[in-house]
């Protein structure tokens, strides 16, 4: 029905059809108009959609960026560092296979050579473990072929074998071969070899084959067990036998141990103790008090044909703390940026002498605290030269805080400073008093002034050890500390460069450290070379030789 027809003219029955076909065409507009909004919702949807994830691309996009830059600046820290480590070892090898100068001796060259290649060995350690976290492709020399152990060694068979024979797919596995690796071992005055002998396992349904693996070893694929390492760190570091001597020892027990591999060895078990070392110095920065002090050291770098003196930091708890140990740092020069980064941060009490290098740090929050033995000493020795009065007072006068000390050297820190204020404290201001009325009488310049102008200018750090139960009188602990290096230079003569220098001071830590503990050094070198292989950093608290026990051997 055409809608210009008048709806007047129209009966009842066209009205309603007339109405129906009106209310059909709305409702079919109506669901038009929906659909339309529908698409319009998809569309918007999809649209919302998209955005999402061009802008969750643009993030990926932007971290993936991140992430690359990253690699970029760690690639090229690598890159830089294995450069430097190239040239050093570039400069070791000339020096090694240059021309000699001819006026060092024959056996300062052997003790040389030893240095230079423990160098190269630590170097080329410190290398592979760049290579681990940045791959590059690169040639590498044929190593010698190795030498059979002597067969008239003796030997003890270790065998690796699965515990299960059994295969995944129900049959039982057949021992089809082995592999038998030797290992040299050393025991006090005996060496022996240990036969790894790990048995092949085939399955003939399967055809697969199985073997147990050997435990990893902090020198891969060498021949030496961690007990004969630990024999030649201690028999070097600890009872000061140069490699060279090790050599002939080792020739007369009828194993030919060539100085170029002990060095190989020494060096790469060097670069594998050094986080243990940094561990160490980091739990020995959390204690509120510390010694140190420095001694000379010989250094020959290479290419030059004289030495010139480096020294060695060596800082320690004191003999009441909760830990126990010693860190050793070679530094080129007795410069005091070497104590200032060494303790970095740390703001606690150091007990030291009056060497200015250590002043820089008491500027930004160290507190100095001094050495009644160094200020004794002063008075000591002008009693060795002559008759001195004043002198012998003195030294009266400091033995009695000397004996008050040893009757309370065993009680717990509350106590030794309630005994220090009542019974030191009155001695230490009677003796500042007298020492200045003294001084009065003295012309400058003398012996005995010059003593006593040490005392008085120090008086402020000498009597700090009062206010504080846990402070020594004195730094005679870390003195002790240093005598092995004494007797090490003797052996020595000198240091073959700082990575040498650096490297003795890292093992001599943990050997001092273990002494200092009551450990036997050769066993826990042994046991630490054995578990670092696996370690996780998590575990390096467990083997610093304060917290390390006795392996139970199952």
């Amino acid at each position: 029905m055409h809608a210009s027809v008048d709806p007047s003219q129209l009966n009842d029955s066209q009205l309603r059809q007339l109405v129906e076909q009106m209310q059909g065409q709305l409702q079919e507009a109506d669901d038009k108009i929906a659909a339309g909004q529908a698409q319009l919702a998809t569309k918007d949807a999809r649209l919302a959609e998209s955005h999402e994830r061009l802008t969750a691309q643009e993030s990926q996009l932007a971290e993936q960026a991140a992430e690359l830059d990253r690699r970029a600046a760690a690639i090229q820290r690598y890159q830089i560092r294995e450069e430097q480590l190239t040239h050093e070892m570039a400069l070791l090898k000339r020096h090694q296979f240059g021309k000699r100068a001819e006026g060092v001796s024959r056996a300062q060259f052997s003790l040389l050579e030893d240095l230079v290649d423990e160098d190269i060995a630590g170097i080329e350690r410190e290398i592979e473990h760049l290579a681990k976290r940045h791959e590059k492709p690169e040639s590498r020399p044929r190593a010698p072929k190795r030498r059979a152990l002597p067969p008239q060694l003796p030997r003890t068979e270790i065998r690796h074998e699965p515990e299960c024979t059994t295969c995944d797919c129900g049959c039982e596995r057949t021992r089809i071969g082995e592999d038998v690796t030797e290992k040299l071992d050393y025991e006090p005055g005996q060496f022996s070899v240990e036969r790894h002998i790990r048995g092949k396992w085939s399955c003939k349904q399967c055809e697969t084959l199985i073997q147990e693996p050997m435990a990893p070893h902090v020198i891969d694929k060498g021949i030496p067990t961690t007990n004969l390492l630990a024999q030649i760190l201690i028999s070097k570091y600890a009872d000061h036998l140069p490699l060279y001597r090790q050599e002939q020892m080792y020739s007369r027990a009828g194993v030919e141990l060539p100085r170029s591999t002990l060095a190989d060895w020494v060096g790469r078990c060097g670069v594998e103790l050094t986080p243990l070392v940094e561990h160490l110095r980091q739990r020995l920065l959390e204690q509120p008090v510390l010694h140190a002090d420095e001694t000379p050291v010989p250094m020959l770098s290479p290419g030059k044909k004289r030495t010139h003196r480096a020294y060695i930091w060596a800082y320690a708890t004191t003999r009441s703390a909760p830990i126990q140990g010693v860190v050793y740092d070679f530094q080129p020069s007795r410069s005091g940026k070497a104590c200032r980064d060494f303790l970095a941060d740390w703001q606690g009490k150091l007990v030291c002498d009056d060497y200015t290098g250590y002043k820089a740090g008491f500027a930004n929050g160290m507190t100095e605290v001094g050495c009644w033995a160094h200020a004794r000493r002063k008075f000591h020795e002008l009693t060795e030269r002559s008759d001195s009065p004043i002198a012998e007072q003195a030294l009266q006068t400091i033995g009695m805080l000397y004996d008050i000390e040893r009757h309370i050297q065993e009680k717990p820190p509350d106590e030794r400073l309630l005994i220090r204020e009542s019974q030191s404290r009155p001695i230490v201001e009677k003796l500042r008093d007298w020492l200045i009325n003294q001084r009065l009488g003295l012309t400058g310049g003398t012996r005995t002034a010059k003593a006593i102008d040490y005392s008085l200018r120090r008086w402020d750090a000498l009597e700090r050890y009062l206010d504080d139960g846990n402070v020594p009188i004195d730094n005679n602990w870390i003195e002790n500390q240093v005598r092995p290096w004494a007797l090490g230079r003797k052996n020595w003569l000198f240091a073959g460069s700082q990575r040498s220098g650096q490297r003795a001071a890292n093992v001599m830590s943990l050997i001092q450290t273990a002494k200092i503990n009551g450990v036997d050094p050769q066993a826990y070198l042994r046991d630490v070379l054995e578990r670092l292989p696996t370690a996780k950093l998590s575990d390096l608290d467990d083997l610093l030789p304060h917290n390390w026990s006795t392996p139970i051997k199952v």
